[in-house]
């Protein structure tokens, strides 16, 4: 890494924008090589651009969207001047065209999602040499769970970057902090490699925003955090459950929850005691809520034929 580092050194020397690269270098702790990648991490899918199928994009359409890109890094501006008339170029208006596939952030970050969770199992692997499954696995749900990902997007400053329409006021907008910080490691990984990315968050991430220690402490709640995003969008909720017998263990009783938002079964979950099969239910429940854009759909559909 170290050469690598070096040969980016000379190769900011050629850049005629520097300033984008120096900021995404503040953040990541190294200097990216395709910032396009970094700047579609950024994209809410609010205000996708429409990538039209069997047509290579012009040299002028691709500076004219690396401008507004780049515009963002410098300034919180939503124009960018980069024509050689010197219009205004705004950025709904290269963020879309006539025909083709929305293109935003979302492809990245079912993939940052996925590197996520590998990179934070691995450096909780080799902190805690120690610990049992059920603790790695519990404190790796602490550290990716929207809350905590929303956090460090703030704390990065990401979250000042991110291109979207209108005001976040949906429950699924709320998460758009920590989605675009996941968008923005499957970045680094398609950039730079596995590497890379193990290097930012053991460096970037956990060294700076992650208390790794108090967070193995504290008692994270699921059941609460749904009972929580239900009530901010007037959701109905429940839980159900039924108990059964396990066998070959002393008869221990086993309880299945199902954890219900607006009468659509969203989550199930198991456990010894009540609490924990809910907590369990309520888990997978917020997991399904955020990836699964069918179920809110038909969440918000069951709400609105009860008015």
């Amino acid at each position: 890494m170290i050469i690598s580092d070096f040969l980016d050194k000379i190769r900011l020397l050629f850049v005629s924008e520097k300033k984008p690269y120096l900021r995404l270098k503040s953040i990541l702790g190294f200097y990216p090589h395709d910032t396009s990648l970094y700047q579609l991490a950024l994209v809410h899918k609010s205000v996708a651009y429409r990538k039209q199928v069997g047509r290579k994009e012009t040299k002028g359409e691709k500076r004219r969207r690396m401008a507004v890109g780049m515009a963002k890094f410098n300034t919180n501006s939503t124009s960018v001047s980069n024509r050689a008339d010197g219009a205004s170029v705004s950025s709904s208006q290269i963020s879309r065209s006539s025909a083709g596939h929305h293109v935003n952030n979302e492809r990245l970050e079912f993939l940052g999602d996925a590197m996520l969770g590998a990179i934070v199992a691995d450096i909780l692997y080799k902190h805690y040499s120690d610990k049992q499954e059920g603790f790695l696995t519990t404190l790796r749900s602490k550290i990716v769970c929207r809350s905590s990902l929303n956090k460090i997007s703030h704390e990065l400053g990401l979250d000042k970057l991110i291109r979207h329409a209108g005001a976040i006021t949906t429950g699924h907008n709320s998460f758009m902090g920590g989605n675009a910080f996941e968008a923005f490691v499957g970045a680094i990984y398609l950039d730079r490699g596995y590497a890379y990315c193990y290097r930012f968050l053991e460096e970037q991430v956990f060294q700076k925003h992650v208390d790794i220690e108090s967070m193995a402490k504290q008692d994270i709640n699921f059941k609460s955090g749904l009972i929580e995003w239900c009530q901010k969008n007037q959701y109905s909720f429940d839980f159900k459950r039924k108990e059964s017998r396990e066998e070959g263990n002393n008869n221990t009783p086993v309880f299945h929850s199902i954890a219900f938002v607006e009468g659509i079964s969203c989550g199930t979950g198991d456990g010894y005691s009540k609490k924990e099969s809910d907590q369990n239910a309520a888990r997978q429940a917020l997991k399904r809520i955020k990836r699964d854009k069918e179920l809110l759909m038909g969440i918000k559909n069951a709400k609105e034929e009860k008015v």
